[in-house]
C-alpha cells in the first residue's frame, strides 16, 4: 500500500491501482510510486494490470508543478513522466490497463503504451487534446499515436484533438474492449492470466523488436 497507489498480487498477476484520492495527477511521488510498483512486478509477477480510480485513469501531470514557476522542476517532471511512459511501453511483461473513466492527454498516453486496454462504459472522454489547449504533441506522443492508432483516425485524434466516448475509442485504437464498471478489474485480471501463459522470453524479445527503436529515439531526444 502506498499513498498514491495500491499494489496487490493475484497469483502471477500484479494489480496496480492508481489512487491518490483525487484525479491521479502525476507528480514526482506518483511517478516514482509507479516505477517502484513496476520494479516489484518484474520481480514477482508474469503480467501486470494497471487501473485508475473510479472515474479517472489519470488527470495528467501535476499542475502544481507545471504552474509552479520553476522551469527546472517542470522539465524534471516531464522527463520523469516520459521515461515512465517509455518504461510502460517497453515493459517485458504483458501490461493490461483499465481506463476506469476519463483518460485524456497523459491518461491516453498510458493507454497507448499498454498492450491490452479496457475501457469502462459511461459518459467518459478518451483522447489527446493537446492542440486544443495550445500544446504541441510531443515526440513521444507522436511515436505512440503512430504506432497504436488507426490510420483512418490519426489526423482527427491528434491534429484535430478529437475526444472519444469509450465505444468509439475502440475503433480509433485507444481501447481494445469496453466493459461495465463492475467487470473491469475481473476482465483485466482474466486477460492478464491468459497473456501470462505466453512464453515470457519470446514475448519480451518480440516487444523489444517492435518498440525498442522508438523508445530509444524518445530517450535520446530527452538526453539531447
Amino acid at each position: 500500500m502506498h499513498d498514491k497507489l495500491i499494489y496487490e498480487q493475484d497469483g502471477e498477476v500484479a494489480v496496480i491501482t492508481l489512487d491518490d484520492g483525487k484525479a491521479n495527477a502525476c507528480g514526482f511521488a506518483m511517478l516514482e510510486a509507479i516505477n517502484g510498483a513496476f520494479d516489484r512486478a518484474e520481480a514477482e509477477a508474469r503480467a501486470v494490470v494497471l487501473l485508475g480510480r473510479p472515474g479517472v485513469l489519470s488527470g495528467g501531470f501535476d499542475l502544481k508543478v507545471i504552474n509552479g514557476g520553476d522551469p527546472g522542476e517542470v522539465v524534471r517532471l516531464l522527463n520523469l513522466g516520459v521515461r515512465t511512459l517509455m518504461r510502460l511501453y517497453g515493459h517485458p511483461q504483458p501490461l493490461i490497463t483499465v481506463a476506469t473513466g476519463h483518460a485524456v492527454a497523459l491518461g491516453a498516453f498510458i493507454l497507448l503504451a499498454s498492450d491490452y486496454r479496457f475501457g469502462i462504459a459511461g459518459a467518459f472522454k478518451i483522447g489527446l487534446n493537446e492542440t486544443a489547449i495550445g500544446l504541441t504533441l510531443p515526440a513521444f506522443g507522436i511515436e505512440l499515436a503512430e504506432a497504436r492508432l488507426s490510420r483512418r483516425h490519426l489526423t482527427q485524434a491528434t491534429l484535430l484533438a478529437r475526444l472519444y466516448a469509450p465505444p468509439a475509442a475502440v475503433d480509433v485504437g485507444f481501447l481494445d474492449e469496453v466493459v461495465t464498471g463492475a467487470d473491469g478489474r475481473l476482465a483485466a485480471i482474466t486477460k492478464a492470466r491468459e497473456l501470462a501463459a505466453l512464453d515470457s522470453g519470446a514475448f519480451a524479445a518480440t516487444k523489444q523488436g517492435f518498440r525498442g527503436a522508438a523508445i530509444e529515439r524518445v530517450l535520446v531526444g530527452l538526453a539531447g
